[in-house]
């Protein structure tokens, strides 16, 4: 295999592994875009420019560069060019404007922010809100626009075209596995994002994790649809393709519509999903060709059993299942040879793994505790999260991090996800799982999407309320989905409310943002059960 090799503090970077290609392979094809093909080398030229051209407005080491760009290649040759610079990468969120666009350049105390077109009135009508709001922003970089177009008072605006448009030639720092890559914000699911500051050799030794765990060739291809600015398209994707020397197509985004035709076109082998996005693909109506593609192995985490088995038989690919979160990287694994539908897999050999109980006390096997996790290799976790010193301290209690998340352990050594610690609903003395209420409602035939969550009720403890997504074309009820689900759960599992909603509030890479959810509550088009005199047994 055709690995990158990277040893020592000063090669394990992230530009590191793309000089080692250019070097080696500077003609070899490395990424499809559209209808355009990129070399290693072509590549590495434009971040070399990139570099340059920051370097000019000031950029050094350290300096917080934001990233809002769609996916493009524009976005790999700013990210590997900052990676050259020493300076710390913030992709943004191409969803967010106004406090939240705020929030983010501020928390991060960017500097410069480099945005398309597209996005650049979500820039002009923050300043103009509020023109004092980002002291530290100096500096924006627009593409696809001449910088007339966007008038910034008290702020250089630049376009691309004239940031790039160098020799390449910048004064280089030493960087090292240590140093600072980038600040990845937390999706945001169960509240205000975090800041996870994430250093160079995180984003290596990710790269080699995925690689051997898919034993990634040479000759495969791997499709990346999922927007850039998230982890799981940087990292689990263009990473390890990068230190594999796959070929990489770069969709502008997921579409179930498109995604097969572009997988057989370019004969992808290879695709990192999320749970939801397996479960839209098996939803869709059967084809007698279904089979007939050319992937290989979908690596991800989030398939349930039904899913997982449903999947590999009507698709004829193998899901390997793991779990990780963007500040830890993967921490379990799942052996492609010993697969176990609706297990996460064993602890990844660099981690330590443990599970605790409220108090902190390790528990035994089959019994559902918090995921406590800590690293075998240096710099390959977080350094902190960026600007908020007490959540660091929290999540690293005991020189473990904590996951927030709660999973089983069986006696094999299998570990099973149960939910997020905050997701976990409690009803009549008992403990139910989100996860486990949603994966039961998915079931259903005329459901597409569902996301179950606690909401408090006259007794004060909680009730179960689920927010449904029916299938296009399907009129299911309510009472007709909580009879389907009375034959399924134990009573104290049924869901009490029912809402159905046109879409679930998410991010962009598909994660449901509950805490939304639960801030809307029981809304007046929510369906009581005790109202419609709907009885449940314990």
């Amino acid at each position: 295999m055709d690995w990158i090799k990277l040893d020592g503090p000063d090669e394990r970077t992230l530009h590191g592994m793309l000089e080692w290609r250019a070097r080696r392979q500077a003609d070899a094809p490395w990424v499809w875009f559209r209808e355009r093909v990129i070399t290693y080398g072509e590549l590495d030229g434009d971040a070399d420019r990139v570099a340059a051209g920051l370097a000019a407005q000031g950029v050094a080491k350290g300096v917080k560069v934001a990233v809002m760009l769609a996916n493009r290649p524009a976005f790999l040759a700013a990210w590997f060019g900052l990676s050259k610079l020493g300076a710390v990468e913030v992709p943004v969120n191409t969803a967010h404007r106004g406090y939240l666009l705020s929030y983010l350049l501020g928390q991060a105390d960017c500097e410069v922010l480099i945005v398309e077109a597209a996005f650049a009135d979500r820039v002009s009508e923050l300043m103009a809100a509020a023109p004092d709001a980002l002291p530290r922003l100096r500096t924006v970089v627009v593409l696809d626009m001449e910088p007339g177009a966007l008038p910034l008072p008290g702020r250089t605006v630049m376009s691309w075209r004239a940031l790039v448009s160098n020799d390449g030639r910048f004064e280089r720092p030493a960087v090292r596995w240590s140093d600072a890559m980038g600040i990845q914000f937390t999706s945001g699911t169960t509240g205000p994002s975090k800041g996870a500051v994430l250093p160079h050799n995180y984003a290596v030794q990710t790269a080699e994790s995925v690689c051997a765990i898919a034993r990634y060739r040479a000759e495969d291809c791997l499709y990346n649809a999922l927007p850039l600015f998230h982890g799981n398209a940087k990292f689990l994707s263009a990473a390890p393709s990068l230190l594999a020397g796959t070929r990489m197509v770069l969709g502008e985004r997921f579409s179930a519509r498109i995604f097969w035709d572009d997988v057989r076109r370019h004969g992808c082998t290879e695709f990192n999903y999320i749970g939801s996005i397996l479960a839209i693909l098996l939803k869709a109506e059967p084809r007698a060709d279904d089979a007939d593609n050319p992937l290989r192995v979908l690596f991800g985490a989030g398939a349930t059993p039904e899913v997982h088995e449903a999947f590999e038989r009507r698709f004829g690919v193998r899901l390997i299942e793991g779990y990780g979160m963007s500040e830890i990287g993967l921490a379990l694994v799942s052996d492609p040879d010993d697969p176990r539908p609706g297990s996460c897999g064993k602890p990844h050999p660099d981690c330590e793994v443990v599970l605790v109980d409220d108090d902190g006390a390790p528990v035994g096997d089959g019994t559902p505790g918090e995921l406590l996790v800590r690293p075998k290799r240096p710099w390959s976790m977080l350094l902190e999260y960026y600007g908020m010193p007490e959540k660091t301290v929290a999540a690293w209690q005991g020189l473990w991090f904590h996951t927030g998340d709660t999973l089983v352990r069986d006696a094999e050594g299998f570990y099973r996800f149960i939910d997020r610690k905050k997701d976990a609903i409690r009803r009549r003395g008992e403990n139910i799982s989100s996860f486990e209420v949603e994966r039961l409602v998915v079931g259903h035939p005329a459901v597409l999407e569902a996301a179950a969550l606690p909401v408090s009720s006259e007794l004060g403890e909680d009730e179960v309320m689920v927010c449904v997504v029916r299938r296009p074309g399907e009129r299911l009820e309510a009472q007709e989905l909580v009879d389907y689900c009375k034959g399924l759960m134990a009573g104290f599992m049924v869901p009490r409310y029912v809402r159905f909603l046109d879409a679930l509030p998410k991010t962009p890479t598909e994660k449901v943002q509950k805490f939304r959810l639960r801030e809307e509550g029981v809304t007046p088009d929510t369906w009581d059960r005790e109202r419609a005199g709907v009885e449940c047994a314990s």
